[in-house]
């Protein structure tokens, strides 16, 4: 379907702009007055017939969240001051430290020159510019306030960037234990379990199944430490693999949402990412339709991407986002469907989703802060576990022996 750059103004007198995917003008104009708004100018995009071609390395670049932030922060602000783009490309080009990003700006701005687009320039490295960062500069080049729109997007990048730093904060405790747990494991069964299992050897008794079990672990580990290296490298990769399959992600999207606690943390994230990613897409000026294809493409869980693409659908035929939303209500709670319905009845849905996605974000901060009290008391019992089951493996034989000796 084509696309089309509309003006257009809401019953309150806020206006907006962007761009709308409809069979025509007519649909643009039903689109708009669906969202509360009543359109001021339409016209036709001339689609491009060549499609941006992106080099096959240039895909697996990466910079941090950090750096990407505060380009976007940066830019915007140039671009408000009233530098043109390639001249504020060019200055954060030179004030960039981190290399990668520094020949990237760099080739961007080689493109610039050429008389490609800024949106253009950033999409040729998908690895580093989402769908969604590429998507909104596209919309403020088109809609003229593409300094408004960078700010949108540097504050979107900004709530990611606190998001994922609770998250990790909060794994990193449980994760250092289980590591130093593992850690311990291997030092005891390569160098000190041997020299007890030793005396076992030598005695003419049969030894416990839990006994054998451990002088099994300890023998191999011993005896083929490059095969068991191997082996745990190998286990590594494919697990990545299987993540990074379809199915392993569908498999572990499902387990997530289901375990008690970490599902709790998966569906508040999940909602707070998609009230403000669709917040700040509306607000930019982006149609409800492409709005909820990036959001899909932004979101990392399978079922929530799925709900939503399956929601693209249903808006093409008319029905409202909320009583999709209350289609998944395992995925999403009824303070997110609830809202959405009272957004779309007063026509303010990025301003009540933006606040909704607010309250998600201070819970999660919340619940962060009080996960260490929660995952105590559990590596707890799995350290007790582990170290009672060695205990157990190791005096069930001295207490056979000595039972022997009377």
């Amino acid at each position: 379907m084509p696309k089309f750059i509309y003006t257009a103004k809401s019953y309150s007198g806020e206006t907006k702009g962007g761009e709308i995917v409809a069979k025509d003008e007519k649909g643009v104009v039903l689109q708009l007055k669906a969202e509360g708004f009543l359109p001021t100018s339409i016209r036709q995009i001339e689609e491009k017939s060549d499609s941006i071609k992106v080099k096959f390395f240039d895909r697996f670049k990466s910079v941090p969240l950090k750096e990407k932030m505060v380009f976007a922060r940066n830019l915007s602000v140039m671009i408000s001051s009233g530098l043109p783009v390639s001249r504020a490309l060019q200055n954060l080009t030179v004030q960039t430290e981190n290399k990668t990003f520094k020949d990237v700006l760099a080739d961007v701005q080689q493109e610039l020159q050429a008389g490609k687009s800024l949106s253009e320039g950033l999409a040729k490295y998908p690895g580093i510019f989402s769908e969604l960062f590429v998507n909104m500069v596209r919309v403020g080049e088109t809609g003229g306030n593409l300094d408004e729109v960078l700010k949108i997007v540097a504050v979107q990048l900004e709530k990611e960037h606190d998001l994922i730093s609770k998250v990790k904060g909060a794994m990193t405790y449980p994760a250092v234990i289980i590591v130093a747990m593992i850690g311990i494991g291997i030092l005891m069964l390569t160098y000190i379990l041997p020299q007890i299992t030793g005396v076992f050897k030598d005695m003419d008794v049969e030894l416990p199944g839990p006994t054998q079990f451990v002088m099994a672990m300890s023998d191999a580990l011993r005896d083929n430490p490059v095969i068991v290296m191997v082996a745990m490298v190998g286990f590594v990769f494919f697990i990545k693999f299987l993540l990074s399959n379809p199915l392993g992600k569908k498999a572990l999207s499902y387990t997530v949402i289901r375990i008690p606690v970490i599902s709790n943390i998966v569906i508040k994230v999940n909602c707070a990412r998609f009230a403000r990613i669709y917040s700040s897409l509306l607000k930019s000026g982006i149609s409800v339709m492409d709005a909820l294809k990036i959001v899909s493409n932004t979101l990392s869980n399978y079922y929530y991407k799925e709900a939503l693409e399956n929601g693209i659908e249903e808006i093409q035929k008319g029905v409202p986002l909320s009583k999709i939303l209350a289609k998944d209500r395992r995925l999403f709670p009824p303070l997110v469907y609830q809202i959405t319905e009272v957004g779309e009845e007063t026509g303010k849905t990025e301003t009540v989703l933006l606040q909704l996605a607010e309250f998600y974000e201070e819970e999660i901060n919340q619940i962060t802060k009080n996960m260490s009290s929660i995952i105590e008391p559990v590596l707890m019992v799995l350290i007790g576990g582990a170290v009672g089951f060695f205990a157990v493996a190791m005096l069930q034989p001295m207490y056979s022996l000595l039972e022997n000796i009377k």
